[in-house]
């Protein structure tokens, strides 16, 4: 696996001009296209569907396209998204009823497979799952908005996953979102992340690559020991 994936969510993006913004973002080094799906019904905010990943694919986006479904219920719109183009969906385990037949749904749609967990989800809803992920998601906010400050009790969590997933005996990535800075994704990196969701961080400054440079260089000092 490659050490690090940078992320950046189209939350932050400019939607007058999104085909444009993604195209610049991937220019500036991204190695991910994050989407976060919002229904107004799991979280208090709703923002794009399927039709805006299809479009974007369409436009000819090629890197692959990072769905974080906060949505309830969820299956349908894991078959969506996964018809409209997107390469791994993740969702959170409160919005299904049946979260084992979720996960294999994802993957019966070609898709890599995520469980997304809260600042507040406990870690034993992994137990009989984890071997069938290909990442797990931790949400240093609370899911529904954008530019929210990073929650610093993750970091003691993003450690407790890691020890489950070297257990496992699996190459499953960690990937974080929520308030991730170039002042912080060291720190979030040396506690066991490899991949990480910027949307603020980086749609909200003029130039995408000194920003995403800025992170790799952090990242380049990370020290694992």
């Amino acid at each position: 696996m490659s050490p690090f994936l940078i992320a950046p969510s189209i939350l932050s993006a400019n939607f007058a001009c999104l085909g444009s913004e993604v195209e610049q973002v991937i220019e500036a080094g991204a190695d991910l296209v994050h989407f976060d799906v919002m229904d107004n019904h799991y979280v208090p905010n709703l923002t794009v569907g399927p039709l805006v990943c299809e479009s974007l694919v369409k436009y000819g986006i090629k890197k692959p396209i990072d769905v974080h479904l906060m949505v309830e219920p969820v299956d349908q719109m894991i078959e969506d998204f996964a018809t409209a183009g997107a390469h791994r969906i993740s969702f959170h385990p409160e919005a299904t009823k049946h979260l084992d037949r979720s996960v294999q749904l994802v993957v019966d749609n070609g898709c890599e497979v995520g469980l997304v967990l809260n600042p507040a989800t406990p870690l034993n809803c992994l137990d009989h799952i984890i071997d069938k992920l290909d990442f797990i998601l931790m949400m240093s906010v609370n899911p529904g908005f954008g530019g929210q400050k990073f929650i610093p009790q993750t970091l003691e969590k993003i450690r407790a996953v890691k020890q489950r997933v070297q257990a496992s005996g699996k190459q499953i990535r960690i990937q974080i979102d929520g308030g991730v800075k170039v002042d912080n994704i060291r720190s979030i990196a040396e506690a066991g992340a490899d991949t990480f969701v910027a949307g603020s961080a980086i749609f909200n400054q003029p130039d995408y690559k000194q920003v995403i440079d800025q992170m790799r260089l952090e990242l380049s000092k990370v020290n694992m020991a």
